[in-house]
């Protein structure tokens, strides 16, 4: 990317990463530079790794890159900087410079871009192995890591769940989320990867939710954001798959565009990010960035949400932030209202509850070692509070999470926020 749209408004790459003045206030709000002390683990040793590599200085392209991918991409820098310099941005675009051929990831990229049906095919074959235990033997026996694929052995230790059907499937089959229809259509919603191929309960949940909180509504029907080909450096395809969306919800003007994974969320309001110095397309992303909604953005109301009578009603429940609900879209206040309207009293503040709790994406896949010393943090907060539920919003952190406190504090589950304020709602329909 040539420039940035930064908070010190539009700059090129390099002006961007000068603006850090290296004062260290970003250290100590740094979860790998906390846990290993670092300084090319902060993000003003990453500005200034991707600073020399701007002016071709670098005189150890490994070590950048050992530097670069062990960014969680939080963001917590940039809430905590004065200037709030776009240092996550600046970690990409090094990425990107260093980046190197993979042909499985560039497969499966471009397969979930422009391949969506064979993708599926895929995915659902996968899935089927998956339900038979043959991934977790694979993993087990040591033949992923063989073979080099020694990210899908880990990811098969994180990952529970393997659905036979798809959460797209289920909404595209709703009458009620039909378009277009005759009447009105207060939202539209948006299925994300991960509540759509994986966490389908949590798409679910939001879906019943807008259905009773903000009237009819309609499923988008969309494809892949492009989150993923973003952070994994080909921007030509990240381009692509957001002029796709920005035409789909164009074609269905009207009320917000609803997404329930916080991660892609963030990405969907940056989209005008990609199209800097066009003058065709940047309006239109701003125009459809304008229109996102993060779904917990939809449940703070005060008087909205009533009271929990199902499994929460006496349990400790407290909130765990997704770094790009914080630091990405800046919502703190909405969720906690939705979590005290539901829980009440039985709701505590999390300790460090803004955090990263070590997901973010593939992270803890490529990095599992540093992901488990950041998850352990995490977890021993959740336990200082002695809570039975814990509620988030990214797809990465339900993950992430439910392998944490399964492994160091089983007594805690993890909810999307979502499922948390739909458990009243399940309770009387079954009744």
């Amino acid at each position: 990317m040539k420039k940035l749209k930064t908070d010190l408004g539009e700059k090129e790459i390099y002006v961007s990463v000068s603006q850090c003045n290296r004062c260290g206030y970003c250290e100590q709000v740094c979860p790998t530079y906390v846990l290993t002390g670092k300084e090319a683990y902060s993000g003003r040793g990453r500005n200034q790794i991707v600073r020399l590599m701007l002016e071709g200085k670098l005189a150890d392209p490994k070590a950048a890159e050992d530097a670069l991918s062990t960014c969680l991409l939080c963001g917590a820098c940039s809430s905590a900087c004065y200037a709030h310099v776009a240092t996550a941005d600046h970690v990409l675009e090094g990425r990107r410079q260093l980046r190197k051929p993979n042909r499985i990831v560039d497969f499966l990229l471009a397969e979930l871009a422009f391949q969506p049906r064979r993708f599926r095919l895929l995915l659902k074959a996968a899935n089927f192995f998956r339900r038979l235990g043959l991934a977790k033997l694979a993993a087990q026996s040591g033949v992923l890591r063989l073979m080099g694929l020694t990210v899908l052995a880990t990811a098969e230790t994180h990952v529970d769940g393997a659905p036979a059907f798809f959460l797209e499937e289920s909404l595209a089959a709703d009458p009620e989320l039909a378009w277009p229809r005759p009447g009105t259509v207060n939202w539209f919603y948006f299925a994300s990867c991960g509540p759509n191929f994986l966490l389908t309960e949590v798409g679910q949940a939001t879906v019943r939710n807008l259905k009773r909180l903000h009237g009819p509504g309609a499923f988008l029907r969309n494809g892949c954001c492009g989150l993923l080909q973003y952070n994994y450096g080909n921007l030509e395809m990240a381009q692509e798959l957001a002029c796709r969306t920005i035409v789909r919800a164009e074609e269905a003007p009207g009320g917000p565009i609803v997404g329930d994974c916080s991660s892609c969320v963030a990405h969907l309001k940056s989209f005008p990010q990609m199209f800097i110095d066009d003058p065709v397309w940047k309006p239109r992303a701003e125009a459809f960035a304008a229109r996102v909604r993060d779904a917990i953005e939809m449940y703070g109301a005060s008087g909205v949400l009533r009271p929990a009578s199902g499994v929460s009603a006496s349990e400790g429940t407290t909130y765990h932030d997704s770094c790009r609900a914080r630091n990405g879209q800046g919502i703190t206040k909405q969720p906690r209202e939705a979590m005290t309207a539901v829980s009440g009293a039985c709701f505590s503040e999390l300790p460090e509850a803004e955090w990263c709790c070590g997901g973010a994406g593939a992270f803890s896949f490529v990095h599992p070692e540093l992901s488990d010393e950041v998850a352990r943090r995490k977890v021993a907060n959740i336990a200082s509070t002695q809570a039975s539920v814990v509620a988030t919003s990214s797809s990465s952190c339900l993950l992430q999470l439910a392998w944490a406190l399964k492994k160091y504090y089983p007594e805690c589950r993890v909810m999307h926020l979502s499922q948390f304020v739909d458990q009243d709602e399940k309770k009387e329909s079954r009744i």
